[in-house]
């Protein structure tokens, strides 16, 4: 028995409010930009219309070339071509693509006074039953404290409070060998786009990030502050970060005896620090703040500590570091509270956007422009909430674009039913249209309500 199939009405909806999302922002030029071109076939911008267009619909490319063959203009191998390609830069299209949406969009609805930061985090993109994808590592899940076959998805964003936008990738490696189960392909020339990205993949997470921070400085994106979480933090992150890049960083740090501040010209953990202060009473926002020294070598730059409470443990405290220190304790709590967008943005990307299930390719190549394909969905449903006077969430607004089997067309065609049931009445019975008019609003309002509206429209 074969399901009834969807009318092309939704789909012609959503493409034409990708392709106005593709011109609003200059989608072709930003791919040109990347080195994402062809001589001659089909135009790139259609194919990665349909790459970006696939997380709206039910199936993958695959299966919706298995059933509506005649959908697409091109065949199969053209888009595997595409995604393949080793000569496209997708960390620069998709820095460009960030950089006009906040320029363009984002900049005119926000306040010059609001704290613009860039946050940095990364996130498993597992391939667990893979056993010979290009890069493939044992990486750690800190989810489920185990360790699994994969990468770490680094990703570099941008937030005013508001609005997330991802802005800079990089699927993470390892740069032990023994950690690595398939090394990277000598086929791909390593002076190309595809074999500079992989000989990144496989430096130290640190380094990474201050090569994607790097590039967004220049690029132009405007932030004064890099927030990140305790993995990130280190004395000598805080003072390269304040010296070499210019910006202020406020993260986490760890309760770790190993790690140091100088502070009464002693260096000391942040757990002796907290022994020798006195703590605030009463039911204050944070417990204590004291004034200290981050040191990397013979150089250093002052940090403010602020120890807040625990809420998940109220017997256990956290610490917050900062370098601006303009910035009040109150004011660096709330502006530590942006960091959570990017987790909220890999939920997203992971339970809506297909990150971890699109994408079976064994090239490196592949995987990186799946992602950047992810980026960009994520970056139009973003634009729509952010233009939106309501308050849906992501998840909300990918529904409401979703391809998903709706009840409308099952109405359409059982109202079609109907009305041929009608007609053969009137023909075999000799009943007068009136009465079979009768008899199916008596049917109807036998019928739950949310039948008999949904077939009230399609009458």
């Amino acid at each position: 028995m074969k399901s009834i199939t969807q009318d092309n009405r939704q789909m012609e909806s959503l493409n034409q409010k990708m392709c106005l999302f593709f011109e609003r922002y200059g989608i072709g030029k930003l791919l040109r930009s990347a080195n994402a071109s062809k001589l001659k076939g089909f135009p790139v911008m259609q194919i990665f219309l349909l790459a970006v267009s696939t997380a709206f619909f039910h199936n993958s490319f695959y299966m919706q070339m298995r059933l509506h063959p005649g959908r697409f203009p091109f065949a199969k191998d053209v888009f595997y071509r595409f995604m393949n390609s080793c000569r496209i830069n997708w960390r620069r299209f998709t820095m460009l693509l960030s950089s006009r949406i906040i320029r363009e969009t984002i900049e005119p609805l926000t306040s010059k006074n609001r704290q613009n930061v860039f946050i940095i985090d990364d996130s498993l993109f597992s391939r667990n039953r893979s056993k010979k994808v290009e890069l493939l590592a044992r990486v750690f899940d800190h989810a489920h404290q185990e360790f699994v076959y994969g990468f770490r998805m680094l990703t570099l964003g941008w937030s005013d409070g508001n609005t997330f936008l991802p802005v800079s990738h990089c699927l993470l490696s390892t740069e032990n060998a023994k950690n690595r189960m398939v090394e990277a392909s000598s086929a791909i020339d390593p002076r190309t786009n595809g074999g500079r990205q992989r000989k990144l993949a496989q430096q130290k997470c640190t380094d990474v990030a201050w090569k994607l921070l790097e590039e967004a400085i220049k690029e132009g994106i405007p932030a004064k502050h890099v927030l990140f979480d305790t993995w990130f933090c280190s004395p000598s992150a805080l003072v390269r970060i304040k010296k070499d890049l210019q910006l202020d960083a406020v993260a986490m740090t760890k309760k770790s005896s190993k790690m140091h501040y100088r502070y009464q010209g002693k260096k000391q953990s942040v757990m002796d620090i907290y022994k020798q202060c006195r703590k605030r009473r009463g039911r204050a926002k944070y417990l204590l703040s004291v004034e200290a020294e981050a040191v990397r070598g013979d150089e250093s730059v002052p940090v403010r500590l602020v120890y807040v409470r625990n809420r998940n443990k109220r017997s256990q405290y956290l610490v917050l570091v900062s370098t601006d220190m303009s910035l009040s304790e109150e004011e660096i709590i709330q502006m530590y509270g942006k960091r959570w967008g990017i987790e909220v943005f890999f939920k997203a990307c992971k339970s809506y956007l297909r990150l971890s299930r699109d994408c079976r390719s064994i090239s490196y190549d592949a995987m990186t422009a799946h992602v950047a394909v992810v980026f960009t969905r994520y970056a139009m449903l973003a634009v729509e909430q952010r233009e939106s006077v309501d308050e849906r969430s992501l998840g909300e607004l990918f529904y409401l674009a979703n391809e998903e089997m709706p009840d409308l067309p099952y109405y359409e065609a059982l109202c079609r039913i109907m009305t041929q049931f009608a007609d053969l009445v009137q023909q075999h019975c000799l009943l007068d249209e009136s009465v079979v008019q009768e008899m199916l609003d008596i049917f109807m309002e036998q019928l739950p309500s949310i039948w008999t509206e949904g077939l009230r429209e399609c009458a």
